[in-house]
């Protein structure tokens, strides 16, 4: 949905700051002339975003440009039911998890985000359980004795 996608960068931009296009695109899992044609559409939309090109270019918003946008009611059904149903459990292949968990690192105030940051940076959570049954590899111990 491009209106998300829009919202994603904006987003994105608000709490990181000047991005290269590559890594927007890699993030938002689009082609980074997608990218380009997004920064137009928000640019043409009255908000100020603009591009460099150069080794330290890259997409961002005009210095202390600041939107209220965010709000938790913006999270999707799915956003929403990734945050609360994996508590941080999901992969970096759910979508919806790190797009529920963008939008709710832009309604932190700006003070208490790096600390957030730092701490996802540091935690990781196991999703499998600890008190499962060994599984029984028969072929376990052969391998074990020909390595």
């Amino acid at each position: 949905m491009r209106a998300d996608r829009l919202l994603s960068i904006l987003l994105l931009l608000q709490t990181r700051g000047r991005m290269p296009a590559p890594a927007l695109a890699r993030e938002l899992e689009v082609s980074e002339r997608t990218i380009y044609r997004d920064v137009e559409a928000l640019s043409a939309a009255g908000v100020p975003v603009y591009s460099e090109r150069g080794r330290n270019g890259g997409v961002a918003l005009l210095t202390g440009h600041r939107t209220d946008v965010v709000q938790l009611s913006a999270l999707s059904v799915e956003e929403a039911r990734a945050l609360f149903a994996y508590g941080g459990r999901g992969g970096p292949e759910d979508a919806a998890l790190r797009s529920g968990l963008r939008k709710l690192l832009a309604a932190l105030p700006a003070t208490q985000r790096p600390e957030v940051e730092r701490a996802s940076e540091r935690v990781v959570v196991d999703p499998t359980g600890w008190r499962r049954p060994a599984e029984d590899v028969p072929a376990l111990s052969a391998v074990r004795d020909v390595v």
